[in-house]
């Protein structure tokens, strides 16, 4: 039921950013900056289970840990770079969300190399 806690206080949070839009506009953007990292904080806190599913994981699988250290940095890439990209948005500055959410991408593709190159060594191991 954690998701619809979040939906609710997102919703409320939008709602009152709506309701003070056109008599206060820059609290409706503090508005939505105080939800954003209300849902961030409490996401944050939820990660910790993630992490320790994911050691849990390696542990049972023979996985090199440079591996699921990737994993785990590419999560925390996409939800900071689509966190910020969004404040960016709701504060009406589309053009700098915009440059985020592409070297957000372009990391994510360097963060992944290693994991494509080791791929691709073990496809061709097995084809030669």
């Amino acid at each position: 039921m954690d998701v619809v806690k979040i939906v609710m206080l997102g919703f409320t949070g939008m709602f009152l950013g709506l309701v003070l839009k056109g008599s206060k506009p820059e609290y409706s953007m503090y508005i939505s900056l105080a939800v954003g990292i209300l849902i961030f904080m409490y996401m944050a806190q939820k990660l910790s289970y993630l992490f320790s599913s994911v050691l849990k994981i390696q542990d049972y699988l023979p996985l090199d840990e440079k591996y699921l250290a990737t994993l785990l940095k590419v999560i925390g890439v996409t939800y900071i770079g689509q966190f910020s990209s969004n404040i960016c948005k709701d504060a009406g500055y589309g053009a700098i969300a915009g440059q985020i959410e592409i070297f957000t991408k372009l990391y994510i593709m360097v963060l992944s190399l290693p994991v494509l190159l080791a791929l691709l060594e073990a496809i061709s191991g097995f084809l030669s």
